[in-house]
């Protein structure tokens, strides 16, 4: 066990007195000890009950025979920390959660570990953490947030909060509607009730093998969801008795299936920054373009909030992820002989599931679309590629064309929407927000909700360099690479300039030549870093393109 290096012989004596020390028995320490790593905060709403989950995983490691020690993972709230200096610190949490966990876990010799994320770049950082350190590791999720419901009783969820305010600088929601929806967007603990990026990458852990089946789906507030924590616990002594490790399960083959499923899904696009990243922990890389080509072959076959009125609580009900995946099965689009936490393949785990409501979860005969969730596109504005979630963009914007807006901040450009500066067929460029030059990659799901909220949705596209929340809905075209900081082209668009985007064909451009281009690059200068001292500065240095998964070098 990695654990006898720190406890057994004389020569480690003075490390057992301070396990001594911790109040923990003979018999304890002779045991495999077991890091649960739990995220619990009291700012996050996804992590405010993880106590309880952390509790209940350390009484299933007890109940399987081993030591559970439990050590704290960092999280930040994407909706708190949106519209303002503090998303800037969001993106590049993620590898501060992925360093510190493997500082942690190394130093102190754990035989295995229990992740208890829950919120956006949580899961990915300790995917990454999981993969890099390769000691045997399980996920358990802290789940989904209940759906809202306004007085009169239509459902709601985040996403239709923050279109509120959009709604009510348009004219057309007053404040005591803005209000009904703050006091009834967000009705429990848990990550925020649609198909956005938290959910979405606890989702993917079942979908890559790392988490037991309902991880994704089971909502917060029910006692399943502790149950499915006590069998976490039990289950991580299963994988460290038959040494099944990290890299055993995330695979090649895992990987292809998780991008399958994301397209089924109709995940956030945030998913194409952070399965590169933890590809890349576990030695392997991820191209923009096998994105595309999993996407042209996966039917989407989920509409969950943003893009439709379901939710996750629906997506349970109906199944949950495995439901998704078996309909996946009727076209052989999955590799089944992939080993998973459950110390089965998942050709195993998908025996006697059924899809329990085909109105929440498509038949693959039926789907929404029959390409995925997401599209990769390319052109003389990115020529290394940007992101779309084209599930959730209203059909008469699949093609636009349209003069550019440029703005160089979010904030510049929310401003211009709400003083209705922004009309039908409008482009508008946000950039200098990509993971240099923001730093740390902005979400813009105010300006999208501002559009949408505005009555836009259907006749404004966004891009950026920047990225978006999962709860963003319409075109909006984010992770442009290379970024504006770097000397991309999305920095030599000028105001009035024709962009010309069409996401079927999976293309944009600026119609404006190469030549002109090269000429306006003669004139264009780096500028100066926004944030000069402390971690953002550091992250602004090390980190790398959005298309390579913004991972630092």
């Amino acid at each position: 066990m990695n654990s006898d290096f720190i406890k057994k012989g004389v020569d480690r004596a003075p490390n057992r007195s301070l396990m001594v020390a911790l109040g923990l028995t003979e018999e304890e320490i002779n045991r495999p000890l077991i890091g649960v790593v739990c995220s619990y905060n009291e700012i996050v709403p996804g992590h405010m009950h993880l106590d309880k989950i952390a509790d209940a995983v350390k009484a299933g490691v007890r109940m399987a025979g081993g030591t559970p020690i439990m050590f704290p993972a960092i999280a930040v709230c994407d909706g708190i920390a949106m519209g303002h200096i503090g998303m800037k610190y969001s993106l590049v949490t993620r590898d501060l959660i992925a360093d510190s966990t493997e500082a942690m876990a190394l130093a102190h010799q754990f035989d295995g570990l229990v992740m208890i994320p829950n919120c956006d770049k949580n899961v990915p950082g300790l995917l990454m953490a999981a993969a890099r350190l390769n000691v045997p590791a399980i996920f358990c999720s802290g789940g989904p947030m209940l759906a809202g419901h306004l007085k009169d009783g239509r459902r709601t969820c985040l996403s239709h909060m923050f279109e509120a305010v959009g709604a009510y600088h348009a004219g057309t929601l007053d404040e005591e509607g803005v209000e009904d929806y703050t006091q009834n967007a967000c009705p429990s603990c848990g990550s925020c009730s649609g198909m956005y990026t938290a959910n979405s990458m606890n989702c993917l852990c079942e979908a890559i093998g790392m988490a037991l089946p309902g991880n994704g789906t089971i909502p917060a507030p029910l006692s399943a969801r502790i149950r499915l924590a006590k069998k976490a616990g039990m289950q991580i002594m299963e994988l460290v008795n038959k040494d099944i490790r990290p890299r055993d399960i995330m695979t090649p083959a895992a990987f292809d299936n998780a991008e399958t499923v994301d397209m089924a899904l109709g995940c956030s696009t945030n998913t194409m920054l952070h399965l590169p990243a933890i590809a890349h922990e576990c030695g392997l890389e991820i191209s923009l373009d096998k994105s595309n080509e999993i996407s042209a072959h996966t039917p989407n076959l989920c509409h969950l909030a943003p893009a439709g009125d379901t939710f996750m609580e629906d997506l349970e009900r109906a199944g949950g992820v495995y439901a998704v995946m078996k309909e996946l099965t009727k076209k052989d689009l999955l590799d089944l002989d992939v080993m998973t936490v459950t110390g089965k393949t998942m050709k195993e785990n998908l025996e006697g599931v059924v899809n329990l409501n085909t109105e929440v979860i498509r038949p693959i005969e039926n789907p929404f679309s029959e390409s995925g969730g997401i599209a990769v596109l390319k052109g003389n504005v990115a020529p290394d590629g940007c992101v779309v979630k084209q599930s959730a963009v209203a059909p008469e914007m699949m093609q636009h064309s349209g003069p550019a807006r440029v703005f160089d901040s979010e904030e510049e450009a929310i401003q211009a929407i709400y003083n209705g500066k922004i009309v039908a067929g409008d482009v508008v460029v946000i950039r200098y927000e990509g993971p240099k030059g923001g730093p740390g990659m902005r979400e813009m799901l105010n300006p999208t909700s501002a559009i949408v909220g505005m009555g836009l949705g259907a006749s404004v596209a966004l891009i950026t360099d920047g990225r978006f929340s999962g709860a963003t809905r319409g075109a909006a075209i984010g992770h442009v690479s290379p970024e504006a900081a770097a000397g991309g082209n999305i920095a030599l668009i000028n105001e009035g300039d024709i962009i010309d985007i069409d996401i079927k064909a999976c293309s944009i451009n600026v119609q404006v030549s190469d030549e002109e281009l090269a000429e306006r690059r003669k004139s264009w200068t780096a500028p100066e870093p926004r944030i000069k001292t402390g971690y953002a500065a550091r992250y602004a240095k090390l980190v790398t393109s959005a298309d390579k998964g913004a991972v630092l070098m």
